[in-house]
């Protein structure tokens, strides 16, 4: 099926931000993480702004957000890790299909996500999603709002598995061989999980 610029742009109109989590190997909140005096978040969104038509944050400190020029929405059923911040990104995004990339992902690789439109399109499914060594990469990926009924069941029987999820859904899976062709070491499935990590970060992107 053929979909011109404009349609490709109404059918993929949204990026989203999840901003929650416990951040405990971090040691502080991972959605105030700061590079070159600036909030790491604020060079993602930047970076999605040129794909998408609007960025939303999903966060369990939307006051914090108060001044940023994306759409902040509270996370509001917490406790139950990110199944939520799918629900709450898919209820408010526009368009057809949702990008989510977790907040301390910070490698946005733009070519691989215009990659992903395009085989949504050929294909139609329900997700599309990274999948290597047997291991699913539920972020750095889209979603459907035709799954927002089947998500919000899901919280209402306390199943908050994202593998049970992409699982029970008609997924269009990304083969290792092929992200590979777009970035070889996997750098934009990167989690800062610890300062460690955030150092290792700065390093690279300083001699990059």
């Amino acid at each position: 099926m053929y979909y011109n610029g404009l349609e490709k742009l109404n059918i993929f109109k949204t990026a989203v931000i999840l901003a929650g989590g416990k951040s405990s190997r971090m040691g502080f909140d991972k959605q105030f993480l700061k590079f070159e005096d600036k909030q790491l978040i604020d060079v993602v969104a930047e970076k999605l702004y040129t794909n998408f038509e609007e960025v939303i944050v999903i966060s369990n400190k939307p006051d914090y957000y108060r001044d940023s020029p994306y759409k902040v929405i509270s996370d509001k059923v917490e406790g139950i890790g990110p199944i939520s911040g799918i629900y709450e990104g898919l209820k408010a995004a526009k368009g057809q299909y949702v990008y989510f990339i977790a907040c301390d992902m910070p490698i946005i690789n733009l070519e691989f996500i215009e990659f992903m439109k395009d085989r949504l399109i050929e294909e139609n499914k329900q997700c599309c999603i990274v999948e290597r060594e047997n291991y699913i990469e539920p972020f750095n990926a889209f979603y459907s709002k035709s799954l927002l009924q089947k998500v919000e069941q899901m919280i209402q029987e306390d199943k908050r598995s994202l593998k049970y999820l992409i699982k029970a859904s008609d997924t269009l899976y990304i083969k290792e061989e092929k992200v590979k062709s777009f970035d070889y070491s996997f750098e934009m499935f990167m989690n800062l999980n610890t300062k460690e990590d955030l150092d290792r970060y700065i390093l690279t992107y300083q001699q990059s």
